[in-house]
């Protein structure tokens, strides 16, 4: 399990959960409290206890630990403590049963998991680990555990496809732009996302969403922004060459334009948070007939928003797109808005009648769609994919 959830929303919006599911959460939640101080040594202690007894698991993870760290403990902890929150975590678990899918996982692995996931915690808990913990914990791993599984068994696709590099072009020192043709083509609907593993960094697999809708050749181009500490982003962006095979698992993600509604469309990103929603543009011009679609492109500063004369020559041709963009500080540009996106967009209202769709880190889906509910936007109007690596 290689993925952390964000959850933006708070969780008073959420449908009521049955008493006893909040009951498991909260023990959950309590015991979390005391063990993570100590996360360090409950991780020690899980990948020993994991290697023991399902010596397989360790080729899922890269050769160097230390970049791994703690990453698959905080996911499975933060992924337990959602169990009450169904509406977002059963579809995320689907698709990432299916996802995992490309590293062999079979049932026996979860267990072992589990077991490993659990002996860390008793361990650590001591007499805190009573009984009733045990079962919350128990009861919460086997609900996850059971979605991926089930959504791993009804998948026909492969479990992963290969693809060669066939460009490489650096947009700015910390950007670049990345065109790889798969061996066949892949089946992601635009606006889904990629787990991906490059050469440089195997088995650091890492989410990267598409920029174009699917073409006759397959071909996929990606936009990467280095990262402070990002191990492989910043191997993307400085040592791809022309030639490298990478690897993709089975398309992900829930964005989509749902172009029979009759709604408008809202699309807010922040980043390289533009790529799905550029496939999804990429994908409505072939239609004569598209809802009304507008997009607030965010950044810092303008430097940020590398994709913005694009989007622009898009709408000049497009009726259907208007294309805003907002910037945080420094000098503006054309039609420019000032702030952050969670200002800008809620400073023209609720937006009734649009669906909304959000992309960007973890930090500006929280404040955007946050602010959003605030402002009076309802939660079934929004949708975003709130869980990301790193």
């Amino acid at each position: 399990m290689t993925a952390e959830p964000v959850s933006p929303v708070p969780r008073s919006v959420y449908r009521e959960a049955p008493p006893a599911v909040t009951a498991m959460v909260r023990l959950i939640q309590d015991s979390w409290a005391k063990a993570e101080p100590y996360l360090p040594e409950v991780t020690q202690f899980f990948y020993g206890m994991l290697f023991t007894i399902a010596p397989a698991t360790r080729d899922f993870f890269p050769i160097n630990m230390e970049v791994q760290r703690n990453r698959m403990v905080r996911a499975l902890v933060h992924v337990v403590q959602m169990v009450d929150q169904p509406d977002d975590l059963v579809p995320f678990l689907r698709q990432l049963g299916r996802d995992h899918r490309k590293f062999g996982v079979i049932p026996r692995h979860y267990e072992a998991i589990g077991t490993a996931l659990l002996a860390a915690m008793r361990a650590q808990l001591g007499p805190d680990w009573t009984p009733e913990v045990e079962r919350a914990w128990a009861e919460a791993f086997t609900i996850i555990a059971r979605q991926m599984q089930e959504a791993a068994a009804a998948d026909t696709n492969p479990p992963s496809w290969s693809a060669t590099v066939a460009e490489h072009r650096r947009l700015s020192w910390d950007l670049a732009m990345v065109r790889v043709e798969p061996e066949e083509p892949i089946p992601y609907r635009p606006g889904q996302y990629l787990s991906v593993e490059v050469p440089q960094r195997p088995r650091l697999w890492r989410y990267l969403s598409p920029a174009n809708a699917p073409r006759e050749d397959g071909s996929l181009e990606f936009h990467v922004r280095a990262v402070d500490g990002g191990w492989v982003s910043r191997a993307i962006v400085s040592h791809t060459q022309k030639g490298d095979v990478w690897r993709f698992g089975p398309p992900l993600g829930r964005l989509y334009v749902d172009r029979e509604s009759g709604r408008d469309v809202l699309m807010i990103a922040g980043g390289t948070g533009v790529a799905p929603l550029q496939a999804m543009l990429d994908d409505l011009q072939q239609w004569g007939d598209n809802p009304r679609v507008r997009l607030f492109y965010g950044g810092r500063t303008r430097d940020d928003l590398y994709a913005l004369e694009g989007l622009r020559m898009l709408a000049s041709c497009n009726p259907w797109l208007t294309v805003t963009p907002v910037i945080e500080r420094g000098p503006g540009l054309s039609g420019c808005e000032q702030g952050t996106l969670a200002d800008v967009v809620t400073r023209h209202g609720a937006w009734p009648g649009h669906d909304v769709l959000v992309s960007g880190s973890p930090g500006m889906i929280r404040a955007t769609v946050s602010r959003m509910l605030v402002a009076g936007t309802a939660l079934d109007q929004i949708r975003y994919d709130p869980f990301t690596i790193d």
